[in-house]
């Protein structure tokens, strides 16, 4: 569960202006980076769908990374050390230890969802595999409750770092708009816990 308890719900996306940034972001900066991280392009989609890009978006948010993620750009997942990393470096460009942690290339949308072509590596029984298991568990753990999915969305985690904290935010903004668009905003979170498949591949990719 460590990696979803990073995540906190609630409604305070915006930063209070005392708090200031350690990361040195100004309130200018601030502003434009939540402008071009506004969903863009959300509609209604299959619920399958929304817990598909919901989980494989908690995963990708809870990698570290220090920098602004591009629509339609290429980053790749690593399990190194213990710990999710995100980065701008392909498999083939870094060292074999790296290259065995590659969990999949990652692409964030247009609607700030995130979607991963999972790697072959995935397939072995590895412990890269394993920690995605547990993350899946912890995911699953997650909706077992009678709170709606709008409820628990990791709007604003304030310990998180910058973008991971951003990001979260218009992840949040994305899965809320979605779910009203498809009449979907009054289930409850084990209503869509039935939905979830069982874990036979290691990520959940939605294939319609």
């Amino acid at each position: 569960m460590n990696d979803l308890k990073r995540f906190e719900s609630g409604n305070s996306a915006i930063a209070r202006k005392a708090d200031g940034n350690p990361e040195g972001k100004g309130l200018n900066g601030f502003l434009l980076d939540w402008y071009q991280s506004e969903p863009r392009g959300v509609v209604a989609k299959p619920r399958r769908q929304v817990l598909a890009e919901l989980f494989t978006s908690m995963l990708v948010l809870s990698a570290t990374f220090k920098y602004r993620p591009v629509v339609g750009a290429a980053n790749y997942l690593y399990w190194i050390n213990g710990e999710w990393c995100l980065s701008l470096i392909a498999p083939g460009e870094w060292s074999q230890e790296r290259r065995a942690g590659f969990a999949g290339a990652c692409v964030l949308q247009s609607d700030m969802t995130w979607t991963i072509a999972p790697s072959d590596l995935l397939a072995d029984d590895n412990s890269m595999s394993n920690a995605i298991g547990r993350f899946y568990d912890a995911f699953a753990e997650t909706l077992d409750t009678e709170l709606t999915l709008e409820e628990i969305l990791p709007f604003y985690a304030r310990r998180m770092p910058y973008y991971q904290r951003l990001y979260a935010s218009a992840l949040s903004r994305s899965v809320r708009a979605a779910v009203t668009l498809g009449g979907q905003a009054s289930s409850s979170c084990r209503q869509w816990q039935m939905l979830l498949p069982r874990l036979d591949s290691p990520l959940l990719v939605y294939r319609g």
